[in-house]
């Protein structure tokens, strides 16, 4: 802290833990002489699978493309309808529509900021193919009531993994509970390999089909054609997709993979400073207990700030907080409230309330295995002085 209380230097929201050993992996990938699709994904695909419990991983260049790809081997396309929750990032939505299905969404409870059962039951209707939940800030959904819905209705659950890496729901990893599961490894994720995403499954014909859809569509991949086993020509299967993962990605990630725990740890004890000395706090509402049967990835640190009582909208807080050098996030503004859904769909504000009140006064703070512990009391004292203000 400064002489007056205010931190001097920038607190970065979302920047990453990278240690070492990544460090040392990525320059022996770069002397390797293999920085494509290669060893190294191999690897850590082999690892992440493990960690998770799933029968299938396929390293993919983004959480994006693994929601793409699992609606794709899902055959769903014009016509069908993918229920999903407003509370979450475009990607969510973009790829319905890039499939040429209609995004359908349901609104979320208001204490787990999840989509809500009762609320996805009502949303189903005879061209609902799949339900795409969102594990919102690490948290799992409750994925009991969802998968009774999907399976009364016949569709699948393709899961939205992107911030629930270490998440497990009644003692299963995320990413074994699904039909598919789509996580991502960008650059403030809990897992960073700077860009890119994975996709489980136990579906060992869709895992093949993704493989193959991921890099061009052709019958081999680069690694194969061109390692010690000599040529093999390939064959394109599939009009596929450029989205592999790299060995330069898979270089961090092997490394990240394996400090995953004792990252999760040090979140953990950086939430419970903020629940220590925030949870009081008159002006705002903190992260509600997770369920003792589940585990939270502790992604983001999310508080609703009481813009009516605290005499500021939610921006305008923000906007006093990065001038005390602490850098936050929105996540999200509901997407019905964005352009593109609001005049394509007709959507408009009233029609998903618990999502729009939780939009219009979310703010995440810093949360990262890279902040010490006075880095928190730095935010702490910010937000406190900002509200007192």
């Amino acid at each position: 802290m400064g002489d007056r209380g205010r931190r001097l230097e920038f607190l970065i929201f979302g920047s990453p833990a990278i240690g070492e050993e990544e460090i040392a992996e990525v320059v022996a990938t770069l002397r390797s002489g293999w920085l494509g699709t290669g060893p190294r994904v191999q690897r850590f695909e082999e690892d992440f699978r493990v960690y998770v419990g799933c029968g299938h991983a396929v390293a993919l260049n983004s959480c994006t493309a693994g929601l793409h790809l699992a609606l794709e081997v899902l055959g769903i396309g014009p016509g069908d309808e993918v229920i999903t929750s407003p509370l979450t990032f475009s990607a969510t939505a973009n790829v319905i529509v890039h499939v040429g299905a209609t995004p359908v969404f349901a609104d979320v409870d208001p204490r787990t900021m999840n989509l809500d059962p009762e609320a996805l039951a009502r949303a189903v209707t005879p061209r609902t193919k799949a339900i795409l939940p969102v594990h919102l800030a690490g948290r799992p959904c409750d994925m009991d009531a969802l998968l009774q819905v999907a399976r009364r209705h016949g569709v699948a659950v393709v899961e939205d993994a992107a911030h629930a890496v270490e998440a497990r729901y009644r003692g299963r990893s995320v990413g074994s509970i699904g039909d598919l599961t789509a996580f991502s490894f960008y650059v403030t994720k809990n897992l960073v390999t700077g860009e890119g995403g994975m996709l489980t499954t136990d579906n060992a014909a869709w895992a093949e089909e993704i493989r193959i859809k991921a890099l061009h569509g052709i019958s081999r991949d680069a690694w194969k054609r061109y390692s010690a086993e000599g040529f093999q020509p390939y064959d394109t299967l599939f009009p596929g997709y450029k989205y592999n993962m790299t060995d330069l990605q898979a270089a961090l990630g092997i490394h990240q993979l394996a400090r995953l725990e004792s990252n999760l740890a040090i979140r953990e004890r950086h939430w419970r400073q903020y629940d220590a000395a925030l949870a009081d706090h008159p002006l705002l509402t903190t992260p509600s207990p997770v369920d003792p049967r589940d585990r939270h990835a502790r992604h983001l640190y999310t508080v609703l700030v009481d813009t009516e009582r605290a005499g500021m909208s939610r921006n305008e807080f923000m906007v006093r907080l990065k001038a005390e050098n602490i850098g936050t996030g929105i996540h999200f503004t509901p997407l019905h409230l964005h352009s593109y859904y609001a005049k394509t769909l007709g959507f408009r504000r009233g029609q998903f309330p618990a999502a729009e009140f939780i939009g219009d006064r979310t703010v995440s703070l810093p949360l990262s295995a890279k902040l010490t512990d006075e880095d928190v009391e730095d935010v702490i004292t910010a937000v406190r002085r900002v509200l007192e203000a």
